[in-house]
């Protein structure tokens, strides 16, 4: 989704948003099912007989599966292809009409060049299916979409009010950080145990809340992993959060458009055994799309990691793994031949294993799938290059930083207070 609107805010294309009505009882079955009488609706002298369907129902397993080969058929004859990277997507190129559309169950995202085309399509659909017509994109999954002329903004500043809401803590004083510098969280088995379903309940919401906050990235996946046996320790940590959720509720994303083609670069980066517990670091990755963040993540490696340098290097693998990916991605949407990726990271040793194609004593231990970025620098599919830490975007996904340092690395991130943009 997040590509898409970058794309179409880069462009200057219009996003508009599509609902299906009772999208799977337009499925067909491709086998017999039989389901017992509704409850008092049997048919009289025949209680015990089952009904056989000849259409899919809502609450059956089949029908997901069954109104996705229905909508897979009717956009093929209406000349669209599947992505083959991200079967969610499909793309109509004809020229300068080309057209993009992304599908979630029954809402559809469509954007392109010719508003024209936008209108035959919403036409075409409408004589398959029941439609409703929701116009521009405002609102989808939770994120609040604000289309302006020069830039479109994604935030989900109602979410965050309905959490603070939920949770009590509307009223609370807010903080600068969402984590303090150097916290150390372990499993505290010592510690006096809170409601698990609750702690739960609220790493859930966080979480959801990453679509469009990935300042919040490296504190909720730290809070996420105690959810088996969480304490007084973390529910504190976790409130931490919620009270700089409470002061940074209109914070978002902004894509601007900035004309030519779309060019992709990456933010790769790692702390070393950052993890109290087992000694693993966090890997942190940021890709842009012409200087507009589509993309990020903070995650604990499955290894441990013996220097900063391997730590490093294992993060860069993974963010290889999704740069191949949006690069294959971006050329099939663009309907343009894949670019270099290019790939910041902030430690030279790093860069030199990775560059380095002999398995030589400091690199021979290393797991071997790690290994995979040599092969996609030697191929030319990706490039690696140094960044000082200081402009280093993806810094916040791996730590805990001060306020004014958090400050600065979330404006570096791509996040804004949106409503000081639209005032």
């Amino acid at each position: 989704m997040r590509t898409i609107l970058a794309i179409a805010a880069n462009r200057g294309w219009q996003v508009h948003h599509l609902d299906v009505k009772t999208a799977f009882l337009n499925g067909d079955l491709e086998e017999e099912v039989y389901v017992s009488q509704p409850e008092g609706f049997e048919v009289k002298g025949k209680e015990k007989y089952v009904l056989k369907l000849s259409k899919a129902l809502y609450g059956l397993r089949q029908a997901p599966r069954a109104w996705n080969i229905k909508l897979n058929k009717s956009l093929k004859n209406l000349k669209f292809s599947k992505c083959a990277c991200e079967p969610a997507v499909y793309t109509r190129d004809s020229g300068e009409n080309a057209l993009i559309l992304g599908v979630y169950v029954d809402d559809l995202l469509v954007t392109g060049s010719s508003p024209v085309e936008i209108m035959k399509f919403k036409t075409e659909m409408t004589t398959q299916f029941e439609m409703s017509d929701l116009g521009l994109l405002s609102f989808y999954l939770g994120v609040e979409v604000d289309q302006q002329q020069d830039f479109v903004t994604l935030k989900q500043s109602s979410y965050a009010k309905k959490i603070l809401k939920q949770i009590g803590m509307s009223e609370s004083n807010s903080t600068k950080i969402p984590m303090e510098p150097g916290i150390k969280l372990h499993q505290d088995k010592s510690g006096e145990p809170v409601d698990a379903t609750e702690y739960r309940k609220m790493v859930g919401c966080l979480r959801y809340l990453l679509h469009t906050r990935p300042d919040l990235a490296f504190s909720v996946g730290m809070v996420s992993r105690f959810m088996k046996r969480p304490t007084v320790m973390h529910l504190k940590a976790i409130k931490q959060i919620l009270r700089y959720l409470k002061g940074t509720v209109e914070m978002g994303l902004v894509y601007t458009q900035h004309g030519g083609d779309e060019v992709l670069v990456g933010y790769t980066d790692s702390d070393l055994s950052g993890d109290v517990v087992g000694r693993r670091s966090t890997g942190g990755m940021a890709f842009y799309l012409n200087d507009n963040l589509i993309t990020w993540c903070s995650q604990k490696q499955r290894t441990v990691a013996l220097s900063s340098c391997e730590s490093e290097f294992m993060a860069a693998t993974g963010a290889a793994m999704q740069a191949l990916w949006l690069r294959n991605l971006l050329s099939e949407l663009t309907s343009t031949k894949a670019k270099v990726v290019t790939m910041y990271v902030d430690n030279n040793s790093a860069i030199a294993l990775m560059k380095n194609p002999v398995f030589h004593g400091r690199s021979k231990h290393i797991d071997t799938r790690y290994h995979f970025i040599r092969e996609c620098i030697e191929r030319g599919q990706v490039v690696a290059k140094r960044v000082c830490t200081k402009e280093q975007k993806a810094d916040s996904l791996t730590k805990a930083l001060p306020a004014w340092s958090l400050m600065v690395m979330r404006h570096l991130l791509g996040v804004r207070d949106l409503s000081a943009l639209q005032g």
